[in-house]
């Protein structure tokens, strides 16, 4: 009987390599690091890449490129944002992971601004790289004779993750002082800006910025209390859960909040821009089913390749987030010499065009795959080899795991050889 070729044989080899690298990134994680926590984050930043692909269309009229939403020509997909908008539990990792970060930080004596630095460095490296490769494009499309109502619409999508950054930043920041704060305190805030906003019409019109930080601060500091240790209870995330999701539908029913718990354009309110009280009791009820959810998912990252595919997508969580829009327009944008084509370039006014959009997720992962192979050492960091005892320097033996050590998220196998 004839051997199978080379060819035939690599597929079978390729699950094999797969399973024999994520065995190494499973061996090389402390037994200590939680990993539901790692799982949280992932499935946090992939719903808001996914959600954006899925209600963000942009559209060729009039010689420009438009933004446009199916929500808004199909209301009945509002469900849709409340399964992919999950800003509201990467804001409870992220209150979770620097409040204990920083306990740690002050136990072994670490100042606050080394530690705050750390903090940042993973933040405001992939932020610059956007900032400076797209003030490089803006300028060259509007040399090129692009026209401004385009260069608006492609610069603002692409920059739109930014505000997430700052706020994100700005809280994170604040951690020494928002750290015990209870969750009800800016939840109140939200509560009463929005009685000023929509039930007495009184106020400043930047009165709703306010929410900005108030809002996203209620998750921020139920994370705060998740690492305190007071919401370990089932009762307790059952409490979120349920007084959220109750509240929600409330506001949603009788007092007139928008269903879409992300931005329709045209509509008159929008419950993320700035936060609204349903967005933020929305927000609170995914709170509350993450922290139900942690034992399964610790479960489950006991097998190495979920857990491997977790930690790839934690190294560059803020790469995945701050190029996800860029990926989608540079699909969008080099196959308009192709004409219209559906679910990219049609208008998004019924069922075909969602169909043909699922068709294009691939193709957009694809070029975000691109984006962070470019830009994934700003975050990740760059360190090189140091020579074992008796190699030649120069010339250091590869490795195929590398341990990343971070003050805050302990070590992390990385598959890479180096």
């Amino acid at each position: 009987m004839a051997e199978p070729s080379p060819s035939a044989r690599a597929p079978r080899r390729a699950p094999h390599a797969i399973r024999r690298a994520a065995r190494r990134v499973d061996a090389a994680t402390p037994a200590s690091r939680d990993r539901a926590v790692d799982a949280l984050r992932a499935l946090a930043i992939l719903g808001v890449v996914l959600g954006h692909w899925l209600v963000t269309a942009l559209v060729p009229e009039d010689g420009a490129l438009h933004t446009a939403s199916p929500l808004q020509h199909l209301p009945g997909l509002a469900p849709v944002s409340w399964v992919f908008q999950t800003l509201a539990v990467f804001f409870l990792v992220g209150g979770h992971v620097a409040t204990r970060g920083h306990a740690s930080a002050r136990a072994r004596g670490v100042p606050y601004g080394a530690w705050l630095r750390a903090r940042l460095a993973r933040l405001l490296r992939p932020a610059a790289a956007l900032l400076g490769l797209w003030t490089v494009a803006a300028t060259a499309l509007l040399l090129s004779g692009t026209s401004l109502l385009t260069l608006h619409t492609l610069v603002k999508l692409a920059l739109s993750p930014l505000w997430f950054l700052l706020v994100f930043a700005a809280l994170t920041a604040a951690t020494p002082l928002v750290a015990r704060l209870h969750p009800l305190w800016p939840l109140a805030v939200v509560l009463h800006v929005d009685i000023l906003r929509f039930g007495l019409h009184l106020g400043p019109s930047w009165l709703g910025w306010v929410n900005v930080a108030a809002g996203w601060l209620v998750p921020y500091t139920l994370g705060a209390a998740w690492a305190r240790g007071e919401l370990e209870s089932r009762r307790a995330a059952l409490a979120l859960l349920a007084g959220g999701t109750a509240a929600t539908v409330a506001l949603v029913v009788w007092a007139g909040y928008p269903a879409s718990m992300v931005g329709v354009p045209g509509a008159a309110v929008s419950n993320l821009d700035p936060p609204t009280l349903a967005a933020v009791t929305f927000g609170v009820a995914q709170c509350g089913l993450a922290l139900l959810l942690r034992d399964r998912l610790r479960s489950a990252m006991r097998r190495p390749v979920a857990w491997a595919a977790v930690a790839l997508v934690n190294l560059s969580a803020m790469t995945v987030f701050l190029w996800h829009q860029t990926a989608l327009m540079v699909t969008t944008v080099t196959a308009l010499p192709a004409g219209r084509l559906p679910g990219l370039h049609t208008l998004p006014d019924g069922p075909s065009w969602v169909a043909a959009r699922l068709l294009w997720l691939p193709v957009f992962a694809l070029v975000l795959f691109l984006c962070r192979a470019a830009f994934r050492s700003l975050e990740e960091g760059t360190r090189r080899p140091r020579p074992r005892p008796g190699t030649p320097a120069g010339r250091a033996r590869p490795r195929v795991v590398r341990v990343r050590r971070d003050p805050d998220r302990g070590a992390t196998g990385v598959v890479r050889r180096v």
